[in-house]
């Protein structure tokens, strides 16, 4: 059995590929979203070259294959393009075996703490807290996350005030009984951060996400040995040897590895596996409701080291207009703040056909 064929369904902000075997089996994944229509291009370019005619059961020599033959390409846009084939590759075993990607990596299919996460910082505390607390009664979150600092902001906040505002407001809104998580994004000098840290431990905040410039791990290293709460980071991180690094100085306490910006489940479990032996739970990075959060719903419910929820986007079409009509059934349903991993082989999902008539279609074949 030889892939035939590797195809790309586009969109400026996401794609899908689908890879099809001379047999005629296949499997849907999905590369990191954002500037999609770009990393589309890259899957063609760069990726189907080295894989098409190759076994799609040999998952770990492919993946590991692409970026030696790339290596003049490091960087975000190959491991990004790289997702694609891997989670496709993925999804076809599992539709092979009738097994779904959660019991092909051992684990069991079932159910997940989730977190609540908000991606807003157009809105006020008071506004914040009170989507929150409605969410709690609705979906039965008992964990939310929301966003401090500005974006990359250097120490300057969205608004004035509003990160010293916002965390007691969230509290006071939902009560001890609900565990807060922030995400500051980069926003933050090591000792701003240290300052707001203390603010947020005294309000019992549990998680400090991404404190500091992601880059710089040494920036992080030094919150991360200040304060008492968990300092959390990596979402951002595609190469290996910067997670064996990130991982060796334990930068963070907790690593959020990124399925899509990292360039699969493949390379995921890989460095889940690393933050393991040093004794570091794995809590990964899934901010919207593509394939990201079910592929990481599956790594959840397989590693030994999974954190203690799973990042479940609130934002709506209002926010995300473009995570509409993605599959004809999603798998996404929250009951009593959890989500459900299925037994459904692969990843449990078909694409609407609606949304791929609607995209950019292109595929790149074996000729051999």
């Amino acid at each position: 059995m030889k892939i035939a064929s590797i195809e790309t369904f586009s969109r400026e902000y996401l794609a899908f590929v689908r890879v099809t075997t001379d047999e005629g089996h296949y499997g849907w994944g999905q590369v990191a979203p954002y500037n999609a229509d770009i990393t589309a291009r890259v899957v063609h370019r760069q990726i189907a070259p080295w894989a098409l005619g190759k076994d799609p059961l040999d998952i770990d020599e492919l993946i590991g294959l692409v970026p030696l033959k790339e290596h003049k390409f490091p960087g975000s846009y190959l491991r990004r393009a790289l997702a694609g084939l891997d989670t496709a590759l993925w999804d076809l075993r599992g539709r092979l075996e009738e097994k779904s990607v959660c019991e092909l990596l051992g684990g069991i299919p079932g159910r997940l703490r989730a977190y609540g996460s908000s991606m807003r910082r157009d809105i006020t505390p008071e506004k914040e807290a009170e989507r929150l607390a409605r969410l709690r009664q609705e979906s039965g979150f008992d964990a939310f996350k929301f966003r401090v600092a500005a974006e990359c902001g250097r120490d300057i906040d969205e608004w004035p005030g509003r990160t010293e505002a916002i965390v007691p407001a969230v509290r006071q809104a939902l009560g001890d009984g609900v565990s807060l998580l922030v995400d500051a994004n980069s926003g933050y000098s090591p000792a701003r951060a240290i300052h707001v840290g203390r603010m947020l431990e005294q309000n019992g905040v549990e998680h400090f996400e991404e404190p500091c410039p992601y880059w710089e791990l040494e920036q992080t290293l030094e919150v991360t040995q200040a304060l008492e709460l968990d300092v959390t980071g990596g979402e951002q991180d595609c190469e290996i040897p910067t997670w064996r690094r990130m991982i060796g100085l334990h930068a963070v306490d907790v690593v959020q590895p990124d399925i899509c910006y990292l360039g699969g489940l493949t390379r995921t479990l890989q460095v889940a596996a690393m933050a393991e032996s040093a004794g570091l739970p794995c809590t990964p990075h899934c901010a919207n409701l593509s394939m990201v959060t079910l592929f990481t719903m599956h790594l959840l419910r397989s590693i030994g080291n999974a954190g203690k929820y799973l990042e479940y986007s609130i934002e709506g079409s209002d926010y995300y207009p473009w995570q509409d009509g993605l599959f004809v059934e999603s798998p996404y349903a929250v009951e009593d703040g959890q989500v459900t991993v299925t037994g459904v082989p692969g990843w449990g999902v078909e694409i609407n056909p609606r949304w791929l008539d609607s995209s950019d279609r292109e595929i790149s074949t074996f000729d051999g």
